[in-house]
C-alpha cells in the first residue's frame, strides 16, 4: 500500500494549476519535496506582483526567484520563474506548519477515509524586525469572520507617533487591516487573518501577527478546526530526499540572524545529518551556490551511495 501511494505521488507531479491556493498531494514518510517549478511569459501589462498575486506567491519569494527581472516592468514575453516546489520544514506533518523565514505555511488536514491525503502551501507575511512573529507551538483558539480590530496600546502610539491616530476599535469592513477573517492562536495578541492590503503579502510588514491573501485565508479557513495544532520554525535552511537526490532549499534569514557564514554552516550540518542516516556524495559547489545565492528554490546537492 506504501509503495503504491508512493507511485500516485510521484506520478502526480507532473499536475500542477495556477489556482487560489497550492493544493498538492501529501508525500509519502520518505520523500521530503512537493510541488513543481514552473515558468510563464510576463503580459504587456504585467509587474512581478500581478504575477506573484496571480499564482499564489508571496512578493519577496518571487523577487528571489527572478533576481534579473524588473520587478516593476518585466516586459511582454518575459519568463518568469515561479517558485512553485518546496522542501517541507523539518517538523511535524500535522495540523499547520510556518516557516518564518520562508513566509511559508503549510497546512496538513486530518486524513480523510477512503481519500488521499493532502497539503495546502499558502504565502504570508510575518512581524517586522521590531515586531517578530513569535515562534514555538500554539494552537488555533476561536475563529471569527468579519472581525472588529481593537489596536494594542502599542500599536496605537505607533500609528500616534506618525500622524495618523487609530480609533479604539475599527469595526468590520474595508478599512480593516483584520480582512473578513481572522484565527486567534493561543499566543496572546497573534492572530492569522486576511488583509485590506493583500500587495503586503510575503513580505515582513506586520506587528507580528500573520497575514494571509483574502482569497487564500477563505479557503483556508473552514478547513481548520479550533484546536488545530500550529508549529512556528526558524528554517532559513531546509534539506529534504527525493528518490535517490538530496536536494537544499535557502532563503535569506531574518534580519536580526543575518550571517552568510552561518548559512554556509547551517547547510553543512544538514547535510552531515543526512549523511549519518544515508550515505551520500556532496555536490560542494552547487551546496555553497545555493547558501551564497538564496533564491528559495531547491537545488540538488548529494545523490545516495
Amino acid at each position: 500500500m506504501a509503495d503504491m501511494l508512493r507511485t500516485i505521488f510521484l506520478l502526480s507531479l507532473g499536475w500542477a494549476t495556477p489556482a487560489l491556493a497550492e493544493i498538492l498531494p501529501r508525500p509519502p514518510v520518505d520523500v521530503d519535496l512537493v510541488g513543481e517549478l514552473r515558468t510563464v511569459k510576463a503580459l504587456h501589462e504585467d509587474t512581478l506582483l500581478d504575477i506573484a498575486r496571480r499564482y499564489d506567491i508571496g512578493q519577496d519569494e518571487m523577487f528571489l526567484a527572478n533576481p534579473t527581472i524588473d520587478r516593476w516592468l518585466p516586459g511582454e514575453g518575459t519568463e518568469v520563474i515561479l517558485p512553485t516546489r518546496y522542501i517541507l520544514p523539518a517538523a511535524v506533518r500535522k495540523g499547520i506548519v510556518l516557516n518564518v523565514p520562508e513566509m511559508r505555511m503549510y497546512y496538513f488536514p486530518p486524513s480523510k477515509k477512503g481519500k488521499a491525503d493532502i497539503l495546502d502551501v499558502y504565502p504570508v507575511s510575518i512581524g517586522r524586525m521590531d515586531w517578530n512573529t513569535p515562534l514555538g507551538g500554539a494552537s488555533i483558539t476561536a475563529k471569527t469572520r468579519d472581525p472588529s480590530w481593537r489596536p494594542p496600546a502599542s500599536i496605537r502610539k505607533e500609528a500616534e507617533e506618525r500622524g495618523e491616530p487609530l480609533p479604539e476599535i475599527i469595526p468590520p469592513g474595508p478599512d480593516n487591516p483584520l480582512g473578513q477573517y481572522a484565527m486567534r492562536l493561543s499566543l496572546p495578541g497573534y492572530l492569522i487573518h486576511s488583509t485590506n492590503k493583500p500587495f503586503g503579502v510575503g513580505m515582513r510588514v506586520t506587528h507580528g501577527c500573520v497575514r494571509m491573501y483574502p482569497e487564500d485565508i477563505e479557503t483556508l479557513f473552514p478547513k481548520v478546526p479550533v484546536g488545530t495544532k500550529v508549529q512556528i520554525v526558524n528554517q532559513p535552511v531546509k534539506v529534504g530526499w527525493f528518490l535517490d537526490t538530496l536536494y537544499i532549499e535557502v532563503h535569506p534569514p531574518l534580519e536580526e540572524n543575518q550571517s552568510h557564514a552561518d548559512l554556509v554552516k547551517t547547510s553543512m550540518d544538514l547535510v552531515n545529518a543526512a549523511w549519518e542516516k544515508r550515505p551520500l556524495v556532496l555536490n560542494v559547489r552547487a551546496l555553497r551556490k545555493a547558501a551564497e545565492e538564496k533564491r528559495g528554490i531547491p537545488v540538488a546537492v548529494a545523490t545516495a551511495l
